[in-house]
């Protein structure tokens, strides 16, 4: 199977309010792939659509062949699900937790037992089984949600903004996790408004208002917006605007501490960027440093949103 999900016309609406608009959606099998957009974008009504939680408006939703919310019951055996906000027992122990939800799912005997154990031992628990999940710190929650989520061993995880309101270390740590589980064939798909975190993805949707606006890999969607790789060149002296003109796609040009800065774009840097640098050269211009910027996300996000809507596709 190529697809674990497989979207089309999706479309949710609350009344006269548009919340999920004709969405069409495709994740591989064994991908991460990254549900980016603001607050309000309709990230976690589709999500909720996806997991059978809440009925669509119309369109269609298949999970590893599955058709939701129909066959719902097969979903919920092979899907995992991890809800924004901290929503197990609290007056339970992180051991209890696990033993109680993996019954649910039918795990029972020495197969339950060594499963907590693993999961225990995986996300840093061990220490802390017997522990309320009330008492636990908010990073340890975060880890005991996932732990239940992947109790039964998944092949699917869906994580609705797993890391928000957390610290950095353990956004980073949690990231960490998913990459391991996603080695060993796990298929994820997470929800973020933390644009920085979907350089851990293999590819990635960007929502607004209820639409995907764009979609792909982060160096797709990155070369795509903006035309290629942004590349500065940092050159001696004053030189005026006019001296480079048709040497390179020229985005930017500044005065710095006396020289002469350039944001230039190119196709693929990689491969352009000596011959650009022959260029200015051969023209008698000294040339102090280049290097490619590092666009993020969110740039490409504020380009798309305020420069032009229409979806990107790739």
């Amino acid at each position: 199977m190529e697809y674990a999900i497989e979207i089309s016309g999706l479309t949710k609406k609350f009344g006269n309010f548009v919340a999920v608009d004709n969405l069409d959606l495709r994740v591989k099998v064994g991908e991460i792939f990254g549900f980016l957009g603001p607050n309000g974008a309709g990230k976690t009504t589709t999500i909720r659509m996806m997991c059978g939680l809440m009925r669509q408006t119309k369109g269609s939703i298949k999970i590893y062949g599955y058709s939701i919310p129909e066959e719902r019951n097969e979903l919920i055996k092979i899907t995992g699900y991890m809800a924004q906000r901290f929503s197990l027992y609290e007056d339970l122990s992180v051991y209890e937790n696990m033993e109680f939800f993996g019954k649910l799912y039918g795990l029972n005997g020495k197969n339950l037992e060594n499963r907590i154990l693993e999961l225990l031992e995986f996300l840093d628990l061990k220490d802390v089984r017997r522990r309320l999940a009330g008492r636990l710190s908010g990073g340890m929650k975060q880890r005991l949600a996932l732990g239940v989520a992947l109790i039964h061993r998944p092949k699917l995880l869906v994580l609705d903004e797993p890391t928000a309101g957390v610290d950095p270390p353990i956004r980073r740590a949690f990231w960490e996790y998913l990459r391991g589980l996603n080695k060993e064939g796990t298929t994820i798909l997470v929800t973020t408004h933390y644009m920085d975190e979907a350089e851990n993805c293999d590819r990635i949707g960007l929502m607004n208002r209820g639409r995907l606006i764009a979609e792909g890999t982060p160096k797709e969607l990155k070369r795509r917006v903006f035309g290629g790789d942004i590349v500065e060149v940092v050159l001696h002296g004053y030189v005026q605007e006019g001296t480079l003109e048709g040497v390179a796609n020229l985005k930017e040009l500044a005065y710095r501490d006396g020289d002469t800065v350039l944001r230039v774009v190119l196709k693929d840097a990689s491969r352009e960027l000596p011959a650009l640098l022959r260029r200015i050269d051969g023209m008698g211009l000294k040339i102090i440093s280049a290097e490619p910027i590092n666009v993020t996300l969110e740039e490409v996000f504020i380009e798309l949103v305020t420069g032009r809507i229409e979806k990107v596709a790739l």
